[in-house]
């Protein structure tokens, strides 16, 4: 393909991934009541006190529509990971092409467990730390917009994480990486992890920032098991 021709086949992925977030995004607003109920779960965890306040008239119904369309996210999730093998598929060999449906398929699931486990877990965790931090003289009132900006980034960025195991599967059967290649990279994956937990949480605390980072590295040797388990040297040959 010439580079033209990559230029197109990336208008024609990015055009039909926005189609498939638009319908994600009507889909959720069918619901977004729930979702918005749902959404509050892990502040009632930390603190069943705590109450969101809205300071503009249009607050609200802002937060629904970036609610839907983060839900949406979730929802066309499948659809986006196969645009994205669709777009680098070309580039492979035959037989490397049958993968695209585990890709899409563990993608997927390792996708919605990253933002399973900050929903029920690691969200919540941060929100009680933060909460008390200011002690009795602090009253802890978070806006409903900047709570949900705080929670989707960091569900977000949890999704995206959790594609570790998956990514290196892929590399590993195409021949890219080796479990030793992969162990021998060990401390420059725990450094790594602790840069992206120091980036993607919001707060300067360890606490929260390890919290993170020790999933990432978990994540990592689990991905240096998958690479000793399907690993294999790359053909030469379609």
């Amino acid at each position: 393909m010439s580079f033209l021709d990559h230029l197109e086949e990336l208008r024609s992925r990015l055009l039909k991934s926005i189609v498939a977030l638009a319908v994600g995004f009507g889909v959720a607003w069918g619901y977004h009541e729930e979702i918005f109920h749902f959404m509050l779960t892990p502040l009632k965890q930390a603190n069943p006190s705590l109450e969101l306040i809205a300071t503009t008239p249009t607050e609200a119904i802002m937060l629904y529509m970036k609610m839907s369309f983060f839900v949406g996210i979730f929802i066309a999730a499948p659809f986006l990971l196969y645009q994205i093998w669709a777009f680098i598929s070309p580039g492979l060999y035959a037989h490397e092409k049958g993968y695209a449906i585990p890709f899409v398929m563990f993608g997927t699931a390792f996708f919605i467990t990253g933002a399973a486990f900050g929903h029920y877990y690691l969200f919540p965790v941060t929100l009680k730390f933060l909460g008390e931090f200011g002690g009795q003289d602090i009253k802890f009132m978070p806006r409903i917009t900047e709570y949900y900006d705080f929670y989707s980034w960091f569900l977000l960025a949890l999704g995206i994480v959790f594609q570790v195991p998956v990514i290196i599967f892929v590399l590993a059967r195409i021949g890219i990486v080796t479990a030793g290649f992969l162990l021998r990279q060990f401390k420059w994956a725990v450094l790594l992890s602790f840069i992206v937990a120091a980036v993607v949480t919001p707060t300067p605390d360890m606490v929260t920032q390890t919290l993170l980072a020790l999933p990432m590295i978990g994540l990592y040797l689990l991905g240096v098991l998958v690479a000793a388990v399907f690993g294999k040297k790359r053909k030469s040959a379609a």
